[in-house]
């Protein structure tokens, strides 16, 4: 199986069209505004900063915001890429631009799939969240538009304390609406988000176990996004149920699992191996900055005056965050760091260093409990 080089190439890249947006989401890390930002990439310079990420060996790409929708060139920007080959898949909000006539365009120019956020099992929980009275009825109807135009579903959850009590009825509600993939969000304090909405290190790992226990049976496919450390408990799982293999299987299987050689890709375009902050991602601000992702707030760049190559190449940051040898504290030694490394975002939103060990694991490495042991 072909395995990215992420030293040379991202997996995803994702590109925040514009900062308009309608809502006000009390995680929002771009903090929407009503309006756009007058020094937006234009088209002309979208179609450049398209070629530009078709030459990085042709990654994913996401159009996220704000709201994609406030700009009236989206379609004709994804239908560039897609004439290209870039497999393209956008994020917008549920507003009054989400229509089935926008949909039925989205499903013509060929966007790969079309994903919707619920952060909640009913419309005052969510709406709560978002931030906006009629969110979750309008979210609703829109998907039924999207089931009508037979196009396929994912669902985005943001994970934090006003919802982690409705996990259950959360996943119920995913599997009924036939979504194809539930993308499953950690909150980072960044933006609007506060670290007062997080859930505990010990309610993370908690949910880690839950999402893989559910993951094992139902229909859809789960991934998650800033929680690296599920990938530890996914992995030690996984050592849990092949105890019946010999010593040299295990062995194998383990340095196998660690280096991600047995990742496949799903059909639905996932890595084959662990994606973290500038480590196989990037992302493109409205404004055309470069950051190793968008809830990891340090300019590494503009695209308007450095290639995307260069800066996702040589930029220190994101040669730092390709080494997790270099990592400090718990993360720097322990056994899982190049499969899992922590969130970066919130290693830098809590700590205020990028490099600093992930503050919401409760995991303890082998190293630090043997070094125990010696004392």
């Amino acid at each position: 199986m072909f395995m990215r080089d992420y030293n040379e190439n991202p997996f995803i890249v994702i590109w925040e069209l514009t900062r308009a947006c309608q809502l006000h989401c009390l995680h929002c890390r771009a903090e929407a505004q009503h309006h756009r930002h007058p020094f937006e990439l234009d088209f002309k310079e979208g179609k450049e900063l398209i070629d530009q990420i078709h030459g990085m060996d042709n990654p994913m790409l996401v159009f996220t915001g704000g709201d994609p929708l406030e700009r009236k060139d989206v379609f004709d920007l994804a239908e560039y890429a897609i004439s290209k080959g870039i497999r393209v898949s956008m994020t917008p909000s549920a507003t009054p631009n989400v229509t089935k006539e926008a949909m039925r365009k989205a499903k013509e120019v060929g966007l790969a799939r079309w994903a919707f956020s619920i952060d909640g099992h009913c419309a005052k929980v969510h709406d709560h969240f978002r931030g906006q009275s009629g969110s979750f009825d309008l979210t609703m109807k829109a998907i039924s538009y999207l089931h009508e135009l037979e196009m396929p579903l994912q669902i985005n959850t943001v994970i934090s304390r006003y919802n982690i009590d409705y996990l259950d009825e959360m996943a119920k509600m995913v599997e009924d609406l036939n979504c194809v993939l539930w993308s499953v969000f950690f909150l980072v304090p960044t933006g609007r988000g506060k670290e007062s909405d997080m859930i505990s290190p010990v309610e993370h790992e908690k949910v880690f176990r839950w999402l893989y226990d559910l993951s094992r049976r139902v229909p859809f496919d789960i991934k998650t996004t800033a929680a690296q450390h599920y990938r530890r408990v996914v992995i030690q799982q996984k050592f849990r149920e092949q105890m019946g293999m010999s010593d040299e299987q295990q062995i194998y299987y383990e340095d196998a699992l660690m280096k991600g050689k047995t990742g496949q890709f799903d059909g639905l375009g996932r890595a084959p191996k662990g994606v973290n902050d500038g480590n196989g991602f990037v992302f493109i601000s409205h404004t055309g900055d470069v950051y190793p992702s968008g809830l990891l707030p340090i300019k590494a760049g503009n695209v308007r005056k450095t290639p995307l190559a260069e800066i996702y190449r040589e930029s220190e940051v994101f040669k730092n965050l390709r080494s997790p040898d270099l990592y400090k504290g718990k993360c720097g030694v322990c056994e899982f760091n190049k499969v899992c490394g922590g969130s970066r975002s919130r290693a830098y939103s809590v700590t205020g260093d990028y490099m600093e060990s992930e503050p919401y694991c409760v995991y303890i490495p082998k190293a630090m409990r043997k070094k125990a042991k010696t004392k």
